[in-house]
């Protein structure tokens, strides 16, 4: 399934600022980075699961925000891009 990930990490203090590089991380590795601070991952239930588990050990509730958009699997008709070319598409073969 498709899942848009969005957050906005306090970057105020020095913990904030390794909040923000963590949060980053771990989305770069389930899925692409589309605009700053959002991230569109194909996952299935179990990786939204663990992904999710390890993004809320990473933020700190009272000053940042995370939000989760479901998008399900076919999600083709409902995401539309405009202007500066998009990334990859991870669901179709990649030819190097």
């Amino acid at each position: 399934m498709l899942v848009l990930i969005t957050y906005d990490v306090n970057t105020e203090t020095a913990a904030g600022k390794t909040r923000l590089r963590k949060v980053a991380k771990q989305c770069v590795n389930y899925g692409t980075r589309v605009q700053n601070s959002v991230f569109e991952c194909i996952v299935d239930n179990a990786q939204c699961v663990m992904l999710k588990a390890a993004l809320k050990d990473l933020i700190d509730v009272r000053v940042d925000s995370l939000r989760f958009y479901y998008l399900g699997n076919k999600h083709d008709t409902k995401v539309e891009h405009f202007g500066v070319e998009k990334g990859v598409n991870v669901e179709k073969p990649l030819i190097f």
